[in-house]
This record gives C-alpha cells, sequence and structure tokens, in this order.
C-alpha cells in the first residue's frame, strides 16, 4: 500500500545505481511508516524535462502515499531522510526536491482484485 515514486531531470545514472536507490527507499519507507516492505511499491522516472525556481538545474519531485494516517512527525522525518537519499544518489541539492505527502483512505487503494477498505 505505501508507494513512493521519484520524478527526476536527472538521467545519466547506471541501472545499478536506481535499483540500488529504490531498494533504499524501499525499506526506508516501510521503516517510517511502520508497514511491512512486502506491500512497498517504488518508482523512479529520470530524465523528465523539468524546471524549478525558473531553472533546469537538477531537480526531483517525489510522492508518498500511504493508506492510513502519517502524522507529521512522520513526514518531517521522511522529508529530511528522503531529500537526504535524493542528494547522495542523483546529486540534487535538498533545496530543488518537492515531497508530496498524500494519504489515501483503503477503500480508494486498490490492490489483488479488491481494496484495503
Amino acid at each position: 500500500m505505501p508507494l513512493i515514486k521519484v520524478q527526476t531531470s536527472v538521467a545519466n545514472f547506471e541501472k545499478s545505481e536506481a535499483e540500488a536507490l529504490l531498494k533504499n527507499l524501499s525499506s526506508a519507507l516501510a521503516k517510517h511508516l511502520g508497514k511491512p516492505e512486502s506491500y512497498v511499491m517504488t518508482a523512479l522516472e529520470s530524465g523528465i524535462l523539468m524546471t524549478f525556481a525558473g531553472t533546469l538545474d537538477p531537480v526531483c519531485y517525489i510522492e508518498i502515499k500511504s493508506v492510513g494516517s502519517m502524522k507529521p512527525e512522520q513526514t518531517k522525518a521522511m522529508s529530511q531522510d528522503f531529500c537526504q537519499q535524493i542528494n547522495q544518489a542523483l546529486g540534487i541539492d535538498k533545496s530543488r526536491v518537492y515531497i508530496e505527502f498524500t494519504d489515501a483512505k483503503g477503500y480508494m487503494w486498490g490492490w489483488n482484485s479488491s481494496t484495503f477498505g
């Protein structure tokens, strides 16, 4: 049920680096939310034309979605953690990363021919 989707303008990194980043994000998201990693999905879209603050400098947009309610202390900790991970993995300045957190109702999240509600 938790999802972390990363969209970035950075395009030139190795497949193994991308896979390592997705695995790190997956385990970190499970830990932050206290949910089994077996339900976590990660996605990475790279090489996207993006601007931030009127420039084409490297940038990243992250969506984090989960069934249930995320608390303010959780989103703050995740923002710190994921901005740091993106900075280290992709070299994007933390000030050029936006993160959107979304709580989903169980009946609005489908899986395995059913929903979580």
